[in-house]
């Protein structure tokens, strides 16, 4: 059954010249068969190289709406419409503005898992993986982070500027306990412990290395170790497993699993093929100020 819908899915992407973009932390069965897998930010840059006039994207809201701030004349699908992102959730434009009043002049910057909205009134948007970079690039001694703490509290361990946190965070990686990690440190003395930075500062602080998704894929297919601890969504798994099958990979806790990124299945990219519905579309008042948030961003060095 899978592998017929994989077909069909094949062909409507050939008759619609649609490009299948999969996050790293989808279904199995769903990386099997995208064009492009990877991080949020980097999908997005990725398929607005391309030549395609559809973007399919597999994974939640604020990614697509990503996606079409930087390609706003392609039409960007969103299979499952209800995948949101809990830690975007957890910050409105109107609570930002909010903020910056109370902390005036002060510039922010903002996790690129956020709402298209919330770009709009940031200064500079960053990754997980340039953070640091993005922080430390700015002339300001002072900065507001939002929407993430744990990554705030992380890239803050880097800098000297005094940090402005916003209360928010991964619902999924703040399930992963240090108790559990160190459990397993124990019954694995020789395994790597890699985690991504939106854990918990006391997770974080037992790591053998903090880095993004792509980072992950990175380090352990480089790594001379042959057995690590993943501190992240169960989905990136999969590719890890596939790039390096002589490594074994053991997930931290079983409740690394993001439901929200599980919720786009191979049925729903067949409907958004068929009706090229649900479509994602962010308003030019919004997409130009969230896109110069996002160049400026992307202008910083990463060297």
């Amino acid at each position: 059954m899978p592998q017929a819908l994989q077909q069909s899915i094949k062909a409507l992407l050939k008759k619609h010249n649609a490009v299948l973009l999969a996050h790293n932390y989808m279904r199995d069965e769903v990386q099997e068969i995208a064009d492009i897998t990877g991080d949020s930010l980097g999908l997005s840059q990725e398929a607005a190289k391309t030549a395609a006039d559809v973007i399919v994207f597999c994974g939640v809201h604020f990614m697509a709406e990503s996606a079409a701030i930087l390609a706003p004349e392609k039409t960007v699908l969103l299979p499952r419409l209800d995948a949101g992102c809990p830690m975007a959730d957890m910050i409105t434009a109107d609570a930002l503005q909010q903020f910056k009043r109370q902390h005036p002049g002060v510039p922010v910057v903002t996790y690129v898992n956020s709402s298209a909205a919330v770009k709009a009134y940031s200064d500079i948007c960053c990754t997980s993986a340039n953070a640091v970079k993005v922080v430390n690039s700015l002339a300001a001694n002072e900065i507001i982070f939002t929407p993430d703490r744990n990554l705030g509290q992380y890239v803050a361990r880097f800098s000297s500027k005094k940090f402005h946190f916003w209360d928010g965070y991964c619902p999924t990686h703040e399930r992963l306990k240090p108790e559990a990690v160190a459990a397993l440190k124990k019954s694995h003395p020789d395994a790597l412990f890699i985690c991504h930075p939106e854990c918990n500062p006391a997770v974080v602080s037992l790591a053998d290395h903090v880095c993004s998704t792509s980072g992950m894929y990175d380090y352990c297919r480089k790594s001379s170790a042959t057995q690590f601890i993943i501190g992240t969504e169960a989905g990136i798994l999969y590719r890890l497993r596939h790039e390096s099958p002589d490594k074994e990979f053991i997930l931290a806790s079983p409740a690394l699993i993001c439901p929200n990124m599980k919720l786009t299945s191979l049925e729903d990219i067949l409907s958004a093929l068929e009706t090229l519905q649900p479509v994602v579309k962010v308003a030019e008042e919004i997409r130009i100020p969230a896109k110069r948030a996002l160049d400026r961003m992307i202008a910083v060095p990463r060297d």
